[in-house]
């Protein structure tokens, strides 16, 4: 047998254990009574509330008659509601009842509890690459998932539509997830980004998105202005989790940096919090030093925040 062919079995052995210890082999999921697809249903209906059943049925990966039968079944439970679209009556437009959020806190509750135990058998630095393989492997299973999906993002520069409310929702999803970050978080976000698109028309400010179709999947951004004289601010460094540690976040940042060198930037600042070693790794990659740590509480909880700055390359 090749090394290839070993290293395949391997990988499908691990993902049908996957499969069976998170229990998607029985016949309901996450201490409910719901098949797998309803409990996935409901995480991302509240992860996008007003979502249509078709914008359901592509992220699932479901036939539209399969989507059918379990938004009827969701609504005669009482788990979700279904609104007809201002526009066009024939648009339903799905959000979670009380009875649904509540149920799914529950779930929230089940999975978290589920995946801490696991990750409390390995070490810090196990973890990450447990996260970081995740998200790679994830991501590349997504990529061949069809046709389209198979071309890489694409590195486009300047505001789009979108733009702002995009990014906000990779952060708040992503820090949500990892840091029990919520609504001042997002709030926060939002405003600094709103304001600093007013300010993109100004030659040392640029962002930068990664767009796959016409989803925007990651972003960067060159503030050259709220730092002082002399010095550019990387923000709004965000990648989506489907295509993180595919390499894309690299192209965002080399692209920063090449505009920030080109701009005669002395240095390049970034603030971000302590535990990411991903990217921490990445960012000392491209030659940035960890030259301050404080606590703050600006997110709502308290964080240890890093500060990291790069000299202009001579």
């Amino acid at each position: 047998m090749s090394e290839d062919s070993t290293l395949i079995g391997l990988v499908r052995d691990a993902s049908r254990r996957l499969v069976r210890d998170l229990g998607f082999m029985n016949e309901s999921l996450a201490g409910t009574d719901l098949s797998p697809s309803a409990v996935h249903a409901l995480i991302e209906i509240e992860a996008r509330e007003g979502i249509t059943a078709r914008d359901l049925g592509d992220i699932l990966r479901l036939e539209k008659s399969s989507v059918s039968r379990m938004l009827h079944k969701l609504a005669l439970s009482g788990d979700i509601i279904e609104t007809p679209d201002e526009k066009d009556g024939r648009i339903r437009k799905l959000s979670l009842s009380e009875a649904g959020q509540k149920r799914v806190m529950e779930i929230h509750a089940f999975a978290h509890a589920q995946v801490a135990r696991a990750l409390g058998r390995l070490a810090p630095e196990q973890r990450d690459i447990v996260l970081d393989g995740l998200h790679l492997y994830a991501g590349c299973l997504a990529a061949t998932a069809d046709d389209g999906a198979a071309m890489p993002p694409r590195i486009v520069t300047g505001y789009r539509p979108g733009l702002i409310a995009r990014i906000t929702e990779m952060h708040a999803l992503y820090y949500a997830r990892t840091s029990g970050f919520g609504q001042r978080f997002e709030t926060v976000v939002a405003g600094g980004l709103a304001a600093f698109c007013d300010r993109l028309n100004r030659a040392g400010n640029a962002v930068w998105t990664a767009v796959h179709g016409e989803k925007v999947v990651g972003s960067v951004a060159i503030d050259g202005e709220d730092l002082g004289p002399g010095i550019a601010h990387l923000r709004w460094f965000i990648m989506d989790d489907g295509v993180r540690g595919g390499g894309i976040g690299r192209q965002l940042l080399s692209a920063a940096l090449d505009f920030a060198d080109d701009r005669q930037f002395t240095e390049t600042h970034l603030w971000t919090f302590a535990g990411l070693a991903a990217a921490r790794n990445l960012y000392e990659t491209q030659g940035f030093v960890c030259v301050e740590e404080r606590t703050g509480t600006q997110w709502g909880n308290e964080m240890l925040e890093q500060r990291f700055v790069r000299p202009r390359p001579r």
